[in-house]
């Protein structure tokens, strides 16, 4: 079964005592048993629930993996990975990070006595080097394409050196989705997603997933998300799934409108660059062309005035709204500076390239003269 024909029906099947064609939705917080221990296959809806456990069965089979663990949020989920680290464990993340990942390894798990070590760049030898710092490394973190630089790592070339130190490879794909990437493919043991993003993709729900290659590895993540609790509501999965329907068409759209923008934007005056891996000039261009089937709806700009310039072009804009988060069917403008990653001090900030000029664009569906047309007069142009 092809992939746009899984996300209509993968975890949609009729009901089968009804026959509707799309699942009811249940809100049950509990579940009438046969007699004591003795269920219907549900008890506490903490546990599981006939609505999460669609989304899961469906996030699975899109990203090809053979689990999935649904969160409250993207960061629940990325929570429930680290927490399954020790005191002395190490983990290597992506030098350019989302600014709430970053917050979660280093004011919350470094802490509690992980070690975390950042690659100086999204070059594989990066990661190899960085790992020299940690005593005993689990984990590598990557983001790919990057949040907000949209930098590019090569998952496959850090294949053979994972596994041959006995690393797990955690891959954030919420930029790219799976119609675009798929990790586990290229070797990840574990995808992330913030499901708030494109998966949801209108801006109505908040919700994150774990799918990992093989139902083993899921387990620890599974008992996770029932010991500590951080599961989303039914009707947040339900609005998820519901989403997921018309992923692969929202997505086409995106890059479509994306790709063309950015080749607007690099011919404007009082641009220092623009940063979006579907233009030949990206140093991640071959890469992003090789593990990824096109080039995704996100892209940032580099302002020669730096924080004045990027104020004055985010309050000018009007079809973009100036709001955190991305991947919704409207367009968005964020400054990472001050929104998404002002919890990445800026001395850490500024010298990996989050500078007070960046300006990241989350590029909707609306009409693609609007949107040329708005980021024209916000420049003055």
């Amino acid at each position: 079964m092809k992939f746009e024909t899984r996300a209509i029906h993968v975890g949609q099947a009729p009901d089968p005592s009804t026959g509707a064609t799309i699942p009811p939705l249940y809100l049950s917080s509990t579940y009438t048993q046969l007699a004591p221990g003795e269920t219907h296959g549900y008890d506490y809806a903490r546990s599981n629930n006939p609505t999460r456990e669609n989304l899961e069965t469906c996030l699975a089979s899109l990203e090809g993996g053979e689990a999935c663990a649904a969160f409250s949020s993207g960061l629940a989920a990325c929570s429930a990975i680290l927490d399954t680290l020790r005191a002395g464990d190490g983990v290597v993340a992506s030098h350019d990070l989302y600014g709430g990942t970053f917050r979660l390894l280093d004011k919350v798990f470094r802490p509690l006595g992980i070690e975390v070590a950042f690659a100086a760049s999204g070059e594989p030898n990066a990661f190899q080097q960085a790992i020299s710092a940690l005593k005993r490394p689990r984990l590598l973190w990557l983001e790919t394409p990057t949040n907000p630089l949209l930098d590019v790592v090569d998952i496959g070339a850090l294949r053979e050196f994972a596994a041959s130190r006995g690393l797990l490879i955690v891959v954030d794909n919420t930029f790219a989705t799976p119609v675009l990437q798929r990790p586990i493919e290229l070797g990840a043991d574990y995808v992330v997603h913030s499901t708030t993003k494109y998966l949801g993709g209108h801006s109505d729900v908040i919700g994150g997933a774990v799918i990992a290659r093989t139902a083993e590895l899921l387990e620890p993540i599974r008992f996770l998300q029932n010991a500590r609790g951080g599961v989303p509501g039914p009707l947040d999965c339900y609005l998820v799934q519901r989403g997921i329907k018309t992923l692969t068409l929202r997505i086409e759209r995106h890059c479509e409108n994306a790709g063309h923008l950015a080749r607007v934007l690099q011919d404007l005056p009082g641009i220092r660059k623009v940063l979006y891996p579907g233009l030949p000039s990206h140093p991640g261009h071959d890469v992003a062309a090789r593990q990824m089937s096109d080039f995704g709806g996100m892209l940032s700009v580099e302002l020669e005035g730096g924080l004045d310039a990027a104020k004055r072009f985010c309050s000018a804009l009007r079809v973009f709204s100036l709001a955190e988060s991305l991947g919704g069917v409207e367009s968005l403008c964020c400054h990472p500076a001050t929104m998404t990653h002002a919890s990445i001090p800026r001395e850490i900030r500024e010298p990996r390239g989050v500078t007070n000029g960046v300006v990241r664009l989350s590029v909707g569906l609306e009409h693609i003269d609007d949107l040329i047309s708005d980021v024209l007069q916000a420049f003055g142009t």
